[in-house]
């Protein structure tokens, strides 16, 4: 006789109520932490710091070393650039590209559009 059977005989002798089974409530963390982070009002601040991040990585060397992003609010990133005329070359000829490389990779819901800061 295993050992559960022979427990449930003797609690039903006994006339004891019987034990209610715990559901499994196990969840990996790549499904719990998403829903943590939005119960906590952190999602966009986990997307903040990805796209920071990967700042660097997406404009390349020299403009990543003239220029940092700075914050990512309802879907614009904003980027501190060093002089006026990166600023210039980044608002009117990148833009569009730098645009497009980061609604690649983060999506158009994170990403809606880039303002550049001179400061």
């Amino acid at each position: 006789m295993t050992p559960s059977l022979r427990a449930a005989v003797i609690t039903e002798w006994r006339g004891l109520p019987e034990k209610k089974a715990r559901t499994d409530r196990w969840q990996s963390s790549a499904d719990l932490l998403p829903k943590l982070m939005q119960r906590l009002g952190l999602r966009e601040r986990l997307h903040e710091t990805e796209v920071i991040d990967a700042w660097s990585k997406i404009v390349g060397e020299f403009i990543a070393a003239h220029s940092a992003s700075v914050a990512l609010r309802d879907g614009i990133l904003y980027v501190r650039v060093l002089q006026p005329a990166l600023h210039y070359e980044l608002e009117q000829v990148s833009k569009i590209d730098i645009l497009r490389k980061l609604k690649k990779r983060f999506g158009g819901k994170t990403i809606r559009d880039v303002r550049f800061r001179v400061g």
